[in-house]
């Protein structure tokens, strides 16, 4: 008999359904590289028509989508980008954007919700004339869902003020949607009018959407173009990835729907969490998948629960030794809420010696 795991390390560690491992085994499939995988061109039509773009590009991960939508939009080294100080671009990616492309982060706080002030977005924008002196400003990002704040919601209203002061000042807006499908039902709003505003949208597809591997870029034909050249440059030609794409198009057609539930088991769990002597959660916050728990006193660590919940198969992350980080996703059970927050609980009786 298998142990029960309960893995709440990510929504990327799910394994590819019996339908997904079905359409993968029977794609029909050629060389992308040379413009010929047909299943690839469906997963690509059907995300840009999602997105209500032209346009779309299966890469091979998303900080491989992130780093060409910064290149393509900042063609020239030594451009800036303006995005938050706690978005995953500046924090996760290894600097890509900087030391691959030449582009420079110009960073602006993240509030609490994500978002940046508008007029310090605006601020952060360098003077054409000092271009003696300065970066070239070229380009606005923005995450929806914003990780680092718990998964929390852009709304679309926010995103067209940013986007609006992008074109005032001639500069592009790129949104990193690694999970802006949780965003849309999360938030009751379709997809493309989350990004109307953007110019590109990099989407994980082994996210939320539950597929074994790959992200999308979306926006319009010339940018694609642009975006296949530099796919290639950084070695993310591949060939049959039509049996990629085909696991993909059953996530987009099967797993979206599933979204709400894990957006709910999230919740419970939360709300389950809140109310477990030293441990602090703020449940009014948890607007989607996403759950940050800090560890309150100083009788016990994030590392010693996260051990002591490990023992007992319950996989999650330390975010820092005060916070833990869980993520639930579509095959994660109500029953295996519970059964997790049972085993919160016995490790914070035992840490506190009750």
């Amino acid at each position: 008999m298998v142990a029960r795991i309960v893995d709440l390390r990510s929504d990327t560690v799910t394994k590819p359904t019996e339908t997904m491992r079905t359409a993968m085994a029977f794609a029909e499939v050629d060389d992308d590289v040379l413009g010929f995988d047909p299943t690839a061109f469906r997963l690509e039509a059907e995300m840009a028509k999602k997105f209500g773009k032209e346009a779309a590009l299966f890469v091979p991960s998303g900080t491989m989508s992130n780093l060409i939508c910064v290149l393509a939009h900042c063609d020239v080294r030594g451009s800036e980008v303006i995005l938050g100080d706690n978005c995953h671009i500046y924090i996760y990616e290894n600097g890509g954007i900087a030391t691959i492309g030449g582009v420079h982060p110009r960073v602006v706080k993240n509030n609490n919700d994500g978002t940046m002030d508008i007029d310090l977005i605006e601020a952060a924008i360098r003077d054409p004339k000092g271009e003696l002196f300065y970066p070239s400003t070229k380009l606005i990002c923005l995450e929806n869902t914003h990780a680092n704040s718990g998964g929390r919601c852009l709304s679309a209203e926010y995103t067209d003020r940013v986007g609006e002061v992008a074109k005032k000042h001639g500069l592009k807006l790129h949104i990193d949607g690694a999970r802006i499908f949780n965003a849309s039902v999360a938030l009751g709003v379709p997809v493309d009018r989350l990004v109307q505003a953007a110019d590109s949208v990099s989407v994980c597809l082994s996210k939320g959407i539950g597929a074994p591997v790959g992200s999308v870029i979306i926006g319009s034909e010339n940018f694609i173009a642009k975006a296949r050249v530099l796919r290639k440059a950084l070695g993310g030609g591949m060939r049959q990835i039509g049996i990629l794409c085909a696991a993909a198009l059953v996530g987009l057609h099967e797993n979206v729907g599933k979204l709400e539930s894990d957006h709910k088991n999230a919740r419970t769990l939360a709300d389950g969490l809140s109310e477990i002597r030293g441990l602090k959660v703020d449940a009014s916050s948890v607007e989607t998948n996403m759950i940050f728990i800090g560890i309150e006193g100083s009788w016990t660590t994030a590392e010693k629960i996260r051990k002591y919940l490990e023992e007992r198969n319950i996989l999650l992350m330390k975010d820092s030794s005060s916070r833990l980080r869980v993520v639930l996703h579509h095959q994660i059970s109500a029953s295996d809420v519970q059964y997790a927050l049972s085993c919160f609980q016995q490790a914070l009786q035992c840490e506190n010696g009750n």
